[in-house]
């Protein structure tokens, strides 16, 4: 078992909102929410506007008359769900094992990834924060911590892009002196009842007796205290086909400074990844390029196609200035990985012209078929062929 804290929570600061400043930076610094004007609620607000006291979900008729100069701004169609996919595409750049809980927010589990401590996890979090604001201008915070209840806590405590590390062991000093209610499950009504009885802090279940325990909250009173220790072994899902994506890596024996060779590398992946996408009768939009370096510290780059796709040729283009976009610093990488995302498993779209992709299509699946049944290829890519110079370890 590992000594430091592996899993992240990640949850977007104020997502609705966030989409549309991004959308139109005049929005920033305002006080502003996302919510329907007739009849509607508040879906997300501006801190500047929370300051005022909108709050979600608040009728819009009430939030306008707490902050009559509130922006009131209407849902984007397809805008929030466009801009989750990139940003988690973000994350399993990072880590394959990421669990999308909803459109804003989810956990990571860092834990396979091999890194050597908490500070080079520590500094790929943050880098992975970084990211999703330089490309995407969406504020993240982010919770480190050795379980999924401790993590969520944790990203929620100091937001706006907040950044909270609860180290391994830690957990029950660092829930002790918070407010009740920042345990999962507490509501605002349930909290003010515990108040009333004296719980105020989550320390102060502590100091009560498993029959009082059991008098204010029933059978569940040893959750509750489990959930206040801390405690917690529930696993990070990845099993979402909204997550569903391809990938495959290889690491160095040695750092490798070519940049011809992992090209032809990352292009040999693409041509393993592509037969069993085709397998499974799915096509994909967006391929990422992913480099990391000998101190753990990574970059990715990603870029997707108008239409999906099941042919290698549409991406083969990509891979080098992809590359080249992740591979900032003149430095040897230890890694390199490609994801290809952005499934559509759904019926083939008609295709005017479509004749010569068809062709290929074909080409493909005979290629697909002779090379099937193992790692010795029957038929084999120019770019496939492995330079000698380079050694490969199984990851």
């Amino acid at each position: 078992m590992q000594g430091f804290p592996t899993i992240v929570h990640l949850d977007a600061d104020a997502f609705f909102v966030s989409c549309e400043q991004a959308r139109d930076p005049s929005l920033v610094g305002k006080k502003c929410a996302v919510g329907g004007r007739e009849r509607g609620i508040i879906s997300s607000a501006s801190y500047e506007a929370r300051a005022c006291g909108v709050y979600t979900p608040m009728p819009t008729a009430r939030a306008l008359r707490v902050c009559p100069d509130l922006i009131l701004i209407r849902h984007t169609q397809g805008l929030y769900g466009d801009v989750s996919l990139r940003m988690f595409d973000m994350c399993e750049a990072l880590t394959p094992a990421v669990q999308r809980n909803s459109i804003d927010e989810g956990y990571l589990d860092l834990g396979p990834c091999g890194f050597p401590g908490l500070e080079s996890l520590e500094r790929a979090v943050r880098d992975l924060q970084r990211r999703i604001w330089d490309e995407l201008r969406i504020p993240v915070s982010m919770g480190i911590a050795a379980n999924k209840l401790v993590a969520q806590i944790a990203s929620k405590l100091r937001k706006p892009r907040g950044f909270v590390v609860v180290p391994s062991g830690g957990e029950e000093a660092f829930l002790a002196p918070l407010p009740i209610g920042r345990l999962p499950g507490v509501g605002t009504k349930t909290e003010a009842a515990l108040n009333r009885l004296g719980l105020r802090l989550v320390r102060d279940l502590f100091e009560r007796s498993e029959r009082e325990l059991s008098a204010v909250f029933g059978r569940g009173w040893r959750g509750v205290l489990e959930r206040a220790r801390g405690q917690d072994d529930s696993p990070v899902e990845t099993a979402s086909e909204e997550a569903k994506s391809y990938s495959k890596q290889e690491t160095f024996a040695a750092d490798v400074a070519d940049f011809a060779a992992i090209e032809r590398i990352a292009k040999g992946m693409l041509d393993e990844l592509m037969p069993k996408i085709r397998a499974d009768r799915a096509k994909v939009r967006t391929i990422t390029v992913m480099v990391r370096y000998a101190d753990f510290s990574q970059e990715s780059h990603g870029r997707s196609l108008k239409c999906a796709t099941d042919l290698e040729a549409p991406f083969y283009p990509l891979v080098g200035p992809l590359l080249r976009a992740a591979w900032r610093r003149p430095r040897p990488l230890r890694l390199v990985s490609v994801r290809l995302s952005g499934v559509d498993a759904g019926p083939a779209q008609l295709e005017m012209f479509g004749q010569a992709d068809e062709k290929r299509r074909i080409l493909a699946g005979v290629l697909d078929r002779l090379n099937r049944g193992g790692r010795d290829h029957v038929v084999m890519r120019g770019h496939q062929l492995p330079p000698s110079s380079i050694e490969k370890k199984d990851t």
